[in-house]
């Protein structure tokens, strides 16, 4: 067990849209440390989110981000020998990571062209309340609502 928790590092917003969530998502997109090219694939599928929505790909983003983080999900807690599947609400940095993670998720299993083409794709359906994302965080909830009976066992 840790001893204290490691700072958090300090992360300035993106270039083209002035966003944090979007700098977030760039890092979680980083593959052998190419930044710059984890930066072309996300301005490259905000470009055609902009093509094919009427509306600002970051109010796209956004929304597609909120769409997917979940407000519930359940965590593992050892009570004498037995181990129950807890229901706990998720804080909002923990709420971003899980919402940016099941959309590069469900993005690289999609069948496309390029990576940005499968990305703008998830953004899209993610926004519309669709795609493989969304049902991830259904599924996720109904976990949470199905352990609902080991709520007291709370961490």
């Amino acid at each position: 067990m840790r001893r204290a928790k490691p700072e958090k590092r300090v992360l300035l917003p993106d270039i083209r849209y002035s966003s944090l969530n979007l700098q977030t998502m760039i890092q979680h997109v980083l593959k052998r440390g190419k930044k710059s090219t984890a930066t072309n694939l996300i301005y490259e599928a905000m470009d055609l989110i902009k093509e094919r929505i009427d509306k600002s790909p970051l109010e796209v983003f956004d929304g597609a981000i909120r769409n997917v983080s979940p407000a519930m999900e359940v965590r593992p807690r050892r009570v004498g020998g037995a181990t129950y599947q807890v229901p706990m609400e998720v804080s909002s940095d923990r709420r971003m990571t899980l919402a940016i993670r099941w959309i590069l998720d469900a993005a690289r299993e999609r069948t496309g062209k390029s990576f940005s083409e499968k990305l703008a794709g998830e953004l899209v359906d993610a926004f519309n309340e669709t795609g493989a994302a969304i049902r991830k965080r259904d599924e996720t909830h109904k976990m949470a609502e199905a352990n609902r009976a080991f709520s007291h066992y709370r961490i």
